[in-house]
């Protein structure tokens, strides 16, 4: 694919591009990506250019979802600097993997002096080692020491997670004193900050003050006077942590302190915001047995990511079998119960889950530990009960008309009432049980609730046909 220099558009042209890019519901429209992709086709650089400089990078990473890795190749060298800088955080992990592969590394090291030191960081994490030295080797001293001493850090530390721009100011400064100094700063100020840190001599913060009540209060009064508790972060601290703790003290930026208790960087809410719908995202997938996907993720990548998890589960179903199997004699002789099997594995299991889901999320959110871990279980068992005297009635009453035989109606009802007991009881214990052990309770449960609640679903139900049909 050749890429050639086109000449300028005309203004009928730059209109027609003009509000097609979004829908109402902020989605990148058909006809927009295709004019994308009839640009990158023709190799007219200067209309993709035209198309995509007035996107925000999180539409430009979008947007490389929807396109074929030609096509992103072509797209991607036309884009200017910042606005490439910015589009790469943005970027799905394996589309950035394949785009940062296509990317000259001198246009990526002038790229990356454009983002903060997370960004970047986490940008350069992705690279593979010959090209990141190349662009590490490409980059000023300052920016390239930055980058260096974040990727020291552990992957998912606040340490990882923080950017070194920060704007500190010493405790025996007063208002004036601190917004000279901003203004002195000009772009060496970070580009995003809400708050100022006070120091102390040993550059340990002591207190925090919101830009906006710094504006508010007259030059002459001392910062210490009007500064605020802070929450300080340790930088070893997990990123999980850290979004619980920006959640819970509803913080907009918050300081981050070596083990000497010194300021280092911060970390602001947009970066928690990220952690917080990443860490959403893989709870999710685990519940459902499968890995981290995303769109440009290949057909080989997501079986190996999907079959472990579905051969636990025909494991599993295996010892379903194995208890259909012990009753053999007592569906020989009544099949109905094999029409009604169904029915007791997909209410066991949907209940299961239905605890499952809401304990795992209540762990999550630190909403449940020892101390009210007797009651949440004492209320799921009620609910569970509950519903068992609102389901047996309907499911008894319909399989006696069905079969016209009011036992069955009876042991199903009654293995309803005991099967919801169960999935109640391993909705709850299972993921209690797994995050005492310190495996997460996300990744294991739901093989777990689904396997017990077949198990002793068709148990209950076919040993109570043996007492009471036979």
């Amino acid at each position: 694919m050749t890429i050639t220099a086109k000449a300028s558009l005309t203004p009928s042209q730059t209109e027609e591009i003009d509000h097609v890019a979004l829908d109402e519901d902020y989605v990148l429209t058909a006809s927009f990506v295709e004019k994308v992709v009839d640009a990158s086709d023709a190799g007219d650089g200067l209309k993709l250019r035209s198309l995509l400089e007035d996107l925000h990078p999180a539409d430009v990473a979008d947007l490389m979802g929807f396109l074929t890795a030609e096509h992103r190749t072509v797209v991607v060298l036309w884009l200017p600097p910042d606005l490439l800088a910015e589009t790469l955080p943005e970027l799905d992990d394996n589309i950035r993997e394949e785009v940062l592969e296509r990317v000259p590394h001198l246009t990526l090291a002038e790229a990356l002096q454009e983002l903060d030191s997370d960004d970047a960081a986490a940008v350069v994490e992705d690279l593979e080692d010959d090209q990141r030295e190349k662009v590490l080797a490409a980059m000023p001293e300052v920016d390239r020491a930055a980058i260096e001493n974040s990727l020291r850090y552990d992957e998912d530390s606040a340490g990882r997670l923080m950017q070194r721009e920060v704007m500190a100011a010493p405790s025996f400064w007063n208002v004036g004193d601190t917004i000279d100094h901003i203004r002195k700063q000009g772009e060496d100020l970070p580009e995003l900050f809400f708050d100022i840190y006070i120091v102390d001599p040993h550059n340990k913060p002591v207190g925090g003050l919101p830009v906006s009540g710094l504006l508010r209060a007259a030059r002459t009064i001392a910062l210490v006077d009007i500064m605020e508790p802070i929450n300080a972060i340790a930088v070893d601290q997990d990123q999980e942590e850290v979004a619980y703790i920006f959640e819970k003290y509803h913080l907009i930026s918050a300081p981050v302190v070596d083990a000497a208790g010194r300021l280092v960087g911060q970390i602001t809410v947009d970066d928690i915001v990220n952690i917080i719908q990443e860490e959403n995202r893989e709870d999710i997938l685990r519940l459902a047995g499968v890995s981290d996907e995303d769109r440009g993720s290949s057909v080989s990548e997501i079986v190996r990511g999907r079959v472990p998890w579905l051969a636990i589960n025909l494991g599993t179903a295996v010892l379903g079998s194995i208890v259909i199997s012990w009753f053999e004699a007592t569906i020989a002789q009544i099949v109905a119960l094999v029409i009604l099997l169904p029915i007791v594995s997909a209410i066991g299991g949907n209940a299961g889950t239905q605890a499952l889901t809401v304990t795992v999320r209540a762990l999550a959110t630190r909403e449940l530990n020892s101390s009210n871990a007797a009651r949440t279980f004492r209320r799921e068992l009620a609910v569970g009960l509950a519903n068992g005297f609102v389901l047996a009635p309907l499911i008894g009453m319909a399989a006696g008309l069905w079969f016209q035989e009011w036992r069955i109606g009876a042991v199903i009802g009654m293995a309803m009432v005991l099967n919801l007991l169960v999935a109640a009881t391993v909705g709850v214990l299972t993921p209690l049980t797994l995050s005492r052990l310190k495996f997460d309770p996300a990744v294991s449960s739901a093989v777990f609730v689904t396997a017990t609640t077949d198990f002793f679903g068709f148990l209950i139900f076919l040993g109570l046909a043996s007492l009471v049909l036979l």
